[in-house]
């Protein structure tokens, strides 16, 4: 099996971050990941992948310098936890999995958190896999859930802001953030398309851990909302954000 490597200061030049690595179009959207990247690693942040060149890849930080809505004490959060293509099957989630957990014990912190969903979603951990290993829901928005794998008593929850799931906007709003490469092409895509059209919508950056932790939303790197209503947390381009505007 191929040896696993954690992107650090001194190679993150070098190395692909596993999402995108060959389009041409989501370059720029990496360029920004990685300065984004360079100052969370930081504050503890861990970016482990396969050395290949494929998607095989765990992305965790401490839960308090997380860029999500939740909180809690002394818990590492899951932002992904991707194996794609021919690489499944292999058993490396089950070792970058159990590598988050071995850390989050070496660090002497309460335990390991994920956003998940009753339901399979797209972009989001699977429920399934998280909980044949230990871990279990321990606080719900809707169809969204946090899954938890507590070493003691303490469990983390989703802020309060969060449970909101509306703003007083009646114009469609994405909220997003640097954390993801494929954010930047995504918004690129969706000005072009209202440009056309004449069409208003509001773009907000989250570009600071106090914004994202007060996010009115689930949110892990972007948020949709329409006529005020949370809408999904799923990227969109200018094919899907038309499909949107036509629900």
């Amino acid at each position: 099996m191929e040896e696993f490597i954690n992107i650090t200061l001194d190679n993150i030049e070098q190395e692909h971050i596993c999402c995108a690595i060959s389009d041409k179009k989501h370059q720029e959207g990496v360029f920004d990941k990685k300065k984004w990247l360079k100052k969370r690693i930081e504050e503890g942040h861990i970016f482990r992948k396969l050395n290949v060149q494929g998607k095989v890849f765990i992305e965790y930080a401490p839960l308090e310098k997380a860029w999500v809505p939740i909180e809690g004490n002394d818990f590492l959060y899951i932002y992904c936890l991707w194996v794609s293509g021919r690489f499944k099957g292999q058993g490396y989630g089950k070792q970058l999995l159990e590598y988050v957990i071995n850390d989050a014990k070496i660090k002497g912190k309460q335990g390991v958190c994920v956003l998940s969903s009753k339901k399979k979603k797209s972009f989001l951990a699977d429920k399934r896999f998280f909980l044949k290993y230990g871990f279990e829901v321990v606080d719900q928005i809707e169809d969204y859930e946090l899954l938890a794998f507590s070493f003691q008593h303490q469990k983390p929850s989703f802020c309060k802001n969060a449970k909101q799931m509306t703003i007083d906007s009646k114009y469609i709003t994405i909220y997003y953030s640097p954390q993801c490469p494929f954010t930047l092409n995504g918004i690129r895509e969706i000005k072009e398309y209202i440009k056309d059209y004449n069409i208003q919508v509001d773009f907000i950056k989250v570009d600071t851990l106090e914004k994202a932790k007060n996010m009115p939303c689930i949110f892990n790197n972007w948020a949709i909302f329409k006529n005020g209503k949370y809408v999904s947390h799923i990227l969109l381009n200018k094919k899907s954000f038309e499909k949107l505007l036509n629900d």
